[in-house]
């Protein structure tokens, strides 16, 4: 591991049971980069991120974090990393002031003027008490008392789950503003695709606990192809095409979705003597979509139940 690698694992896993939640991960996370962890529910990335975090015990498999390994991470070295997950928790009782000023006690870094932007940008009053914020107002707060103590790394499980489009877009604000510096480093798990299109530099795709893509939001975005092919009449059935991801078929229409899109692909699609085949802009959650589903051609749900007696 060398200093510009912030993450790195190395046949990580964990069982529940029987049954694994991550298996065999190896993943590089560089320095300075934004990181997406994306993948369905129940795929791993939290039981990842908790093995990270040195909060959940590994079965097998080795981590590092900031050049120590996960199992051992002293006490100097978590006060350089930020967490903040969708559960947002935090001290009922407290007043917003009361929370800064506890949190501030175990950070040798505090920075009190980032907590009260940060607290100021959500329209949070001081005397204000846990208890009585909204959701959006507890995600400014856990927000600010993430970034107080200017994180050198910012480990990010879905916080955006149930905001409001405002406290949304303040999040997202948040996390470019924190990475205006190029030793920052963001590592996030997220279901709001348009977010990680937005902001990420590299993504990878935790599938049932397996990891299936890791590489640059761009590699990935081309990597993944959609093109229409019109017919004089009905299309016919679908080949084996290299990469087929899905296909969906309209009266005259056959709208093919693949992986690694070649001449190979080309060539075959144009066997099927279409009278036209122009590529369709495909963008980031339609490509992913289309990568974690089911292979194969599919039916529009409208169509299949327009076809029922």
């Amino acid at each position: 591991m060398n200093e510009e690698t912030v993450i790195r694992t190395r046949g990580l896993t964990r069982y529940f049971g029987a049954e694994p939640a991550v298996y065999d991960l190896n993943l590089e996370v560089p320095r300075g980069c934004v990181f997406a962890y994306l993948g369905r529910n129940g795929s791993g990335k939290t039981t990842t991120i908790r093995m990270l975090l040195g909060l959940l015990e590994p079965t097998r498999g080795e981590g590092n974090l900031l050049g120590y390994d996960i199992r051992n991470l002293p006490p100097e070295v978590l006060a350089r990393i930020g967490y903040l997950t969708e559960e947002h928790q935090l001290y009922s009782w407290m007043s917003v002031k009361q929370c800064g000023e506890f949190q501030s006690q175990f950070y040798s870094r505090w920075n009190e003027k980032i907590f009260r932007g940060v607290i100021g940008h959500f329209n949070l009053k001081p005397a204000a008490r846990v208890k009585d914020l909204s959701r959006g107002e507890r995600t400014g707060l856990c927000l600010g008392l993430t970034l107080a103590p200017e994180p050198e790394l910012l480990v990010l499980d879905d916080p955006a789950v149930g905001l409001d489009p405002v406290a949304h877009r303040s999040l997202i604000e948040s996390m470019i503003y924190l990475t205006r510096r190029s030793d920052r480093t963001i590592f996030f798990s997220s279901h709001q695709l348009a977010d990680v299109e937005r902001v990420a530099d590299y993504l990878a795709v935790l599938d049932r606990g397996v990891l299936r893509v890791c590489c640059s939001l761009e590699t990935f975005r081309n990597s993944v192809r959609q093109v229409r092919l019109r017919f004089p009449g009905a299309p016919p059935p679908v080949p084996i095409v290299p990469g087929l991801l899905q296909a969906f078929r309209t009266e005259d229409e056959l709208r093919v979705i693949c992986m690694h899109y070649d001449d190979a692909t080309e060539r075959a699609l144009w066997a099927l003597s279409p009278v036209q085949m122009e590529p369709v802009p495909l963008n980031l959650e339609d490509a992913f979509i289309s990568y974690l589903g089911e292979r194969g051609e599919k039916s529009f749900i409208l169509s299949e139940t327009e076809a029922q007696p």
